[in-house]
């Protein structure tokens, strides 16, 4: 018998969850459901999930917390659930961690398609296992590490697939929109600070080097700019 693959659901609504599970179970996937943010951080470490669907707010701690504490042990995907009209910042969530968001009401189609495609690229991820390698930076996609110097740099898995992304295409001119659609895997319309933010933070942490450097193309985006040894 094959393994499913685990999702975990963490959504105080009991009609919402049940519904999410029942399409989910029908499309073969293993589901597992949390009323509450603890409950969802317990259960998220006892399952080990391939996804988690997360609503914003939950009683007790709520799933911007839960999304923090999440990426604090694992890059498990993670697509959150807010009501409409709910206030909440779309490039937190981002720069939390989250690989995609829904705005209830949904329809069930929709969320199942958005977790096939969060799915398939985290698959894509781990089987192309790339080290992208230059003098002074290692970056391993595989094990999500990256190396400056010869040192061990802790990065949150977004910063670790941007850098990677913009490495692994050296010389190349991406706007702030397309990384957002190439690491983030969607599109994502309106403030692109959130590229802007990472890449700040990027730079804090590995600085630049007599050999490359992520360059800011003004008014264009950045680039990840190699010079000759």
């Amino acid at each position: 018998m094959l393994n499913k693959t685990k999702i975990l659901v963490v959504d105080d609504d009991k009609h919402i969850s049940e519904v999410v599970k029942l399409y989910l179970e029908k499309e073969g996937y293993e589901v597992y459901v949390a009323q509450d943010g603890l409950e969802g951080v317990n259960m998220f470490k006892a399952v080990q999930p391939k996804l988690v669907v997360l609503d914003i707010m939950l009683p007790g701690i709520d799933g911007m917390q839960v999304c923090n504490e999440i990426r604090r042990i694992d890059n498990t995907p993670i697509i959150m659930l807010s009501a409409k009209g709910e206030a909440f910042d779309k490039v937190l969530l981002l720069e939390l961690g989250a690989d995609d968001y829904v705005v209830k009401p949904f329809e069930p189609k929709e969320l199942i398609a958005r977790i096939k495609a969060v799915l398939r690229r985290s698959v894509q991820r781990e089987e192309v296992g790339q080290i992208v390698e230059y003098k002074d930076l290692i970056i391993n996609i595989t094990d999500y590490t990256v190396t400056y110097k010869g040192n061990k740099i802790e990065m949150p898995p977004k910063e670790i697939e941007l850098i990677y992304y913009l490495a692994s295409h050296p010389q190349k001119v991406f706007t702030r929109q397309q990384l957002l659609e190439h690491v983030w895997g969607f599109e994502y319309y309106g403030d692109s600070r959130t590229v802007d933010v990472h890449i700040k933070r990027i730079r804090e942490k590995i600085g630049k080097s007599d050999f490359w450097n992520i360059k800011t193309v003004w008014s264009i985006g950045y680039k990840f700019e190699v010079t000759e040894e």
